[in-house]
């Protein structure tokens, strides 16, 4: 379907709904949503200059494209997000953070416990968080401690084991924490009651729970019941005081979102608050490295669906630094510019910048990765450095005609393509190897000094010992001999040569540095080729076109230069070609053309 692609796409739909790129196998690549699907997935067919790298790739890659309508914008980005989630295509953002973050969790059993744990399995019970920290969700367990009687202990309270007195209460029943439910000592509807209690603080709803104890308090005095009343007065203060703790701004504030971007170039940092009733009860910040340079914009309505889901927030009111592209219709998106909304944002803020410090810092102290054929060539060429910069140097001739030279870079044993390079031979005439290595060894390293550029920390010959002491005679020449190491492989016996040694290096067969320096070498030849082959053909086009009579070498240059090859000039119609070399001499082409078919 390759060659199809773009003729289909034009049937595309202009409606909402997501995309899907495969490969030749069948594999996902990519999931993405449009406003417009038939105007999104035709702009990866446009114009290549407008794609980076990565974008070009995925369009070489792909080879059949389905697509999903949705109602709208943000029904497609939900089905993005579930999508990416459940395949993680490769050329998708993944919302994946490298911290496990902790959870309170009210388990699913018979006079539930409430646990902390960082593994999230919803089959086990009802989850709350994640907590940005394991202080702030100690501090939210010490609290439930303080005002409810939750058992600790793993036991199994069944009805059955219960009632046959299996279980005694243990020291957390003595000192008060605990009602003994192990021995029917409470009743598991009063039991539940705690727990409903417990479940508003987890949900954020602490003025449920405050207003709870304000009337059991009220009752009790009312019934001249001083010390519940007194009881009930603690748990308040209790819980005042935790709040007060948590206060962001006000209790005003409260049911919101505020989630904000910062960050440039390669990585984006997000964090995302949810508040109630004045108090932070869900902080997570995560960073992204970004595919195909997205906006801001689009990072953080993907970020904040998946935030909102980890945070089950039903919130209506969204904060942020940039506007979020694409909401739900019940959402409503402000950027604050002053007041206690706008310290939100920048309180949030804060927090993704303290994220991007601690990547940066990460990243920094981080060892570079270890590369074994580098380490292996280091070795075995006795040098004293890695070699991390390697350039190779080959020649290419036929019958000594259009002799030319080609330079390949590689770095951390990769190519470095756009720092490759081709020499014309200037001051060699014939086929000579040792003097036109000699001349492009010297010609590279005379402007690198000019330029005062680094050297490399290997120089490569494709040759034996005559083609590396040309080499070396150049690098005498500009004082550099010594000064950079420089070893020549021999094409037959794949023999790795050293200057001011006659003998090969005894290097392993199966070494990686040898099957590294055989890979650079071959790119060279390889490179060094495809130039010769291009003149060669630029050669022979030129001498056919100039002796067509009548037709200059200016005229000649003027073709080549507009229409780049000989079948271009062949096919080339005369007004076509008029236009570049005037109608006299385009008659002399189209004649000559007719001549050579005839």
């Amino acid at each position: 379907m390759r060659g199809d692609l773009k003729s289909y796409v034009h049937l595309l739909p202009e409606n909402p709904g997501v995309y899907r790129f495969y490969d030749a196998t069948g594999n996902l690549l990519y999931v993405g949503k449009a406003k417009n699907l038939k105007k999104r997935v035709l702009s990866y067919f446009g114009t290549k200059q407008t794609h980076n790298r990565k974008t070009m790739r995925l369009v070489a890659e792909t080879r059949t494209i389905e697509y999903t309508v949705a109602e709208s914008e943000f029904d497609a980005l939900l089905l993005e997000n579930n999508l990416i989630k459940q395949y993680q295509p490769r050329y998708n953002i993944l919302l994946k953070d490298d911290k496990t973050y902790p959870y309170l969790c009210i388990l699913n059993e018979r006079f539930p416990r409430i646990i902390s744990t960082r593994k999230f399995i919803p089959e086990q019970g009802e989850y709350f968080g994640p907590y940005s920290s394991v202080t702030a969700m100690k501090n939210v367990l010490e609290l439930l401690r303080k005002l409810y009687t939750i058992r600790t202990c793993n036991l199994v309270l069944s009805d059955s084991n219960i009632k046959n007195k299996k279980f005694k209460v243990c020291l957390e029943y003595h000192i008060g924490n605990c009602k003994g439910p192990c021995e029917g000592f409470q009743s598991e509807e009063n039991y539940n009651q705690e727990i409903e209690q417990a479940r508003n603080i987890l949900k954020g709803n602490r003025s449920v729970v405050r207003q709870f104890f304000q009337q059991q308090m009220e009752a009790s005095a009312g019934q001249l019941n001083f010390e519940r009343a007194q009881f009930y007065k603690e748990k308040l203060d209790t819980l005042d005081k935790f709040q007060s703790k948590s206060l962001v701004v006000n209790k005003l504030l409260t049911d919101i979102d505020v989630i904000t971007i910062t960050g440039s170039g390669k990585y984006a940092y997000i964090n995302y608050l949810l508040l109630k009733e004045g108090a932070i009860i869900f902080s997570k910040s995560i960073e992204i490295q970004k595919q195909f340079d997205e906006q801001n914009e689009d990072l953080l309505s993907l970020a904040l669906v998946e935030l909102r889901q980890q945070a089950a927030s039903a919130s209506t009111e969204v904060l942020s630094n940039v506007p979020v592209r694409t909401l739900a219709a019940n959402l409503n998106n402000r950027v604050p510019k002053i007041g206690d909304k706008r310290k939100l944002v920048a309180l949030s803020i804060k927090n993704a910048l303290e994220l991007k410090r601690e990547k940066e810092l990460t990243r920094a102290d981080r060892p570079p990765r270890k590369n074994p054929a580098l380490e292996a060539l280091q070795h075995e060429l006795h040098m004293a450095t890695l070699p991390v910069v390697i350039e190779c140097f080959d020649n290419s001739n036929l019958l000594g005609t259009t002799p030319v030279a080609s330079m390949v870079r590689f770095v951390h044993g990769k190519p470095d393509k756009k720092n490759y390079r081709h020499f014309n031979i200037k001051t060699v005439t014939g086929a000579n190897d040792f003097a036109s290595m000699q001349e492009v060894v010297g010609r590279r390293y005379k402007r690198i000094l000019e330029e005062q550029d680094p050297l490399p920390d290997l120089i490569l010959i494709d040759g034996g010992k005559g083609q590396l002491a040309s080499a070396c005679l150049a690098l005498k020449e500009l004082n550099l001999y010594g000064k950079v190491a420089i070893a020549g492989i021999a094409k037959k016996l794949e023999e790795v040569y050293v200057p001011e040694d006659p003998l090969p290096l005894l290097i392993n067969k199966k070494s990686p540095g040898l099957r590294l320096i055989q890979q650079i070498r071959d790119e060279a030849h390889r490179f060094a080729i495809t130039f010769h082959r291009q003149k060669r053909s630029r050669v022979q086009l030129t001498s056919s076109l100039e002796e067509i009579p009548g037709l200059g070498k200016a005229s000649v240059e003027k073709l080549l230069r507009h229409f780049k090859s000989t079948r271009k000039i062949n096919q080339a119609s005369l007004e076509q070609l008029e236009k570049v070399i005037g109608k006299s001499k385009a008659q002399l082409v189209i004649r000559n053309n007719k001549k050579a078919s005839a």
